[in-house]
């Protein structure tokens, strides 16, 4: 199964410098995404809030560089040390990144596997992404109740986000 991107996009909070506000205790991570998402980062961005999770937007930190450099990449690779989880939004723009691969492979050397998740997604045309990733991380996907859970790799069981 995979998260409708209309779903995501139906989410959508736009972000203000007050959106994200993170709470003493609140679990957080680093989103990979294609910057051609916006509206689906920003959506999933509100669902995960409202599980209690603090979502980093690189584009939404304001001590990021306009354009990409050396800077950029460092402080990437510090954000993704300092949150708890590390979330992959695969969409066709994200699959097709040169950045996104990168980021995975910081986060894979990093991090333990169960602390990356993936965001698989449907598009409007029906085609689904995130399937190379699928047998490697766990996921956060739908569960039959269509709230947000986390899936195992290869398991159709819901783990409640909240408990990770």
């Amino acid at each position: 199964m995979a998260i409708r991107q209309s779903r995501l996009a139906g989410a959508r909070v736009p972000f203000t410098a007050t959106t994200s506000v993170k709470r003493m205790g609140q679990m957080s991570a680093f989103l990979c995404h294609s910057h051609k998402d916006r509206a689906l980062a920003e959506g999933l961005q509100q669902l995960l809030k409202e599980s209690g999770m603090d979502l980093y937007i690189d584009w939404q930190d304001p001590e990021m560089p306009d354009q990409p450099n050396r800077e950029t990449a460092d402080r990437i690779k510090n954000r993704i040390a300092q949150t708890d989880r590390f979330i992959f939004l695969a969409t066709e723009n994200s699959m097709k990144s040169r950045w996104c691969p990168w980021e995975i492979g910081i986060a894979d050397g990093r991090k333990q596997n169960d602390h990356i998740l993936l965001v698989p997604t449907q598009d409007a045309r029906g085609i689904y992404y995130g399937n190379e990733y699928l047998q490697l991380y766990r996921r956060i996907d739908q569960n039959l109740l269509t709230q947000v859970s986390i899936f195992r790799p290869g398991s159709l069981t819901a783990i409640d986000i909240r408990t990770i």
